[in-house]
């Protein structure tokens, strides 16, 4: 049987792809120590969803695992002889960042360069597939040139009528702390796939979502949003008349592009991955949404200050990902991942957990 290391598999992409590939037969091997909850406190801990692994995959082992832990690390991958590997174990908030500079660099470079040097020595063969993100461009889409619409941004650049490429200089700009040590992370998986030919790729995500997700402020930018409907809890705009925009995309849909890469790698390859133009929306048009599906009125602060290295507009360009794997595409909307969040949330509260 195979067998596939997820890390992070508490988490929103991570227990995402291990219901999708267990479901696909294979054996999954889930590498987790709720760090998450060491982030943020309690609401961002996710032994809920560890849990839950652990009571609905048969074939899913927990590892209670620091992806930092290098001896450790190059143990369990070498004991385990995995035919693929999918690392989504990360610090993932850039404002946290610059108050925890070593956790974040240490838990996000340097994690990835053990799982990469343990893929090298015992698993040469595997594919291998960081969750990068969209801030390895830090603040370079805010030089495009933008319009300022009645409920949001966007480009005014025919070059980026579709959004973000791939091909967008990631260099001579601000990143965040967070932005920096992912884009050393992103490097370093390039590397190992073009110096060392192994199958590897980054995906350089929009705002990944859905119903899984222990949204908190600093991290969860819809799951957040929807909860702080729900309860009728102020949500906190940063910046630019709350006209910043992200691009969404569901979790199971980043798991099925991953599912095509796997089937076919290539080597130090690079993806935007998000939900395009079509699942774009800004802080304003969320919360109309929210106020469409749950019948309340949004509650909000509104800061001036906009975050550093924040996007004003950020959708990404999916036609690399699409000529690569043709039969992939998004196929969950915005409508049905506001839905499902609402759901998810809703069960949670009754429930009293409350992450």
């Amino acid at each position: 049987m195979k067998r596939m290391i997820v890390t992070g598999s508490s988490g929103l992409i991570g227990s995402a792809v291990c219901e999708y590939f267990h479901g696909q037969g294979w054996e999954i091997h889930g590498i987790d120590n709720n760090q998450r909850a060491v982030f943020f406190g309690p609401e961002g801990d996710t032994r809920w969803n560890q849990h839950r692994l652990q009571e609905t995959l048969s074939r899913f082992t927990h590892h209670e695992l620091d992806v930092r832990d290098r001896s450790n690390v190059l143990g369990a991958v070498e004991q385990i002889q995995p035919k693929a590997i999918v690392h989504a174990a990360a610090q993932p908030s850039h404002d946290r960042a610059a108050a925890i500079p070593f956790d974040d660099f240490d838990t996000n470079a340097v994690g990835t360069l053990n799982l990469l040097e343990a893929t090298r020595r015992f698993a040469p063969e595997a594919p291998f597939v960081l969750l990068s993100t969209n801030k390895v461009y830090g603040d370079a889409p805010n030089r495009i040139a933008l319009e300022e619409l009645e409920t949001r941004w966007d480009y005014n650049d025919p070059a980026y009528e579709q959004g973000i490429p791939e091909s967008l200089c990631i260099d001579q700009c601000k990143h965040s702390l967070f932005g920096a040590s992912k884009s050393a992370a992103d490097l370093l998986t390039q590397e190992y796939g073009l110096y060392f030919g192994m199958k590897t790729c980054c995906l350089r995500g929009g705002c990944l979502t859905g119903p899984g997700h222990s949204g908190v402020e600093l991290h969860g930018f819809l799951s957040y949003l929807i909860r702080c409907n729900l309860e009728q809890r102020p949500y906190r705009v940063y910046g630019y008349k709350g006209k910043q925009v992200r691009d969404n995309i569901h979790s199971l849909d980043v798991a099925r592009f991953i599912d095509g890469f796997i089937r076919a790698p290539r080597c130090g390859e690079v993806y935007n991955i998000g939900g395009g133009k079509a699942n774009s929306c800004s802080i304003l048009e969320a919360f109309e949404l929210a106020e469409r599906l749950s019948g309340e009125p949004m509650q909000f602060e509104y800061d001036e200050r906009n975050r550093i290295g924040d996007h004003i507009c950020y959708y990404s360009d999916l036609r690399k990902a699409r000529a690569h794997y043709p039969e992939w595409d998004i196929t969950v909307s915005l409508e049905q991942i506001f839905e499902q969040i609402a759901a998810a949330w809703r069960v949670r509260m009754r429930k009293g957990s409350g992450v």
